[in-house]
């Protein structure tokens, strides 16, 4: 320990420079060291979203989404278990798999089944939207807008057509489409950000 304190006391010139090197380095890796709120959770999850405009809750959980997991169940393999709820005009079928299932695979097999189990949906139903989906993927924002003036299509034309673009311009950004507004009785719009 002496000998550290005799070379410092005869090269001082040596010590403030690394002191110096030292501060700076550590500035630069505090400002470009990756920061990540939440973590990446490794649970395979695909989101199947149904969309048909006009159906009410009730419709929709026993007209296509009660048939889809049933189908699911018999030709998906590895699932762990099965979320969904129904809401109006969409429902929103959520499939974990088992630990080390290969989402693209999952992705593939679900893909094919619903385009087979449109035919025992309602007259004009539309395949879904499938979305792999990280379980770490939470949304850090929900926006609502309500108005006692504007009916529910002219809420949800706002959030849609003039909200979301100004929205999806910030980077890194995923906004699923507004939510809500298609009763005449309803008055807000949910828009999430994930």
């Amino acid at each position: 320990m002496n000998q550290v304190v005799i070379t410092a006391l005869k090269r001082p010139y040596t010590f403030v420079v690394l002191s110096i090197f030292i501060v700076i380095f550590g500035v630069r890796s505090v400002i470009k060291t990756p920061t990540d709120v939440f973590p990446n959770i490794n649970i395979p999850v695909v989101a199947i979203v149904w969309s048909y405009l006009g159906l009410m809750p009730e419709d929709m959980s026993g007209r296509v989404v009660y048939y889809y997991e049933r189908t699911l169940t018999t030709t998906v393999n590895n699932i762990e278990h099965i979320e969904s709820g129904s809401f109006y005009g969409r429902g929103i079928v959520k499939v974990f798999f088992q630990p080390g299932t290969d989402t693209a695979v999952a992705q593939t097999q679900i893909t094919s089944v619903s385009q087979t189990v449109i035919k025992q949906l309602p007259t004009g139903a539309t395949p879904p939207l499938i979305l792999a989906y990280n379980a770490s993927s939470v949304p850090v924002l929900t926006l609502q807008i309500n108005s006692d003036k504007l009916n529910g299509s002219e809420l949800y034309n706002m959030a849609s057509n003039l909200i979301r673009p100004q929205l999806i311009s910030v980077p890194g950004v995923s906004i699923p489409n507004p939510t809500g507004g298609w009763r005449p009785t309803s008055r807000s719009i949910s828009i999430q950000q994930n």
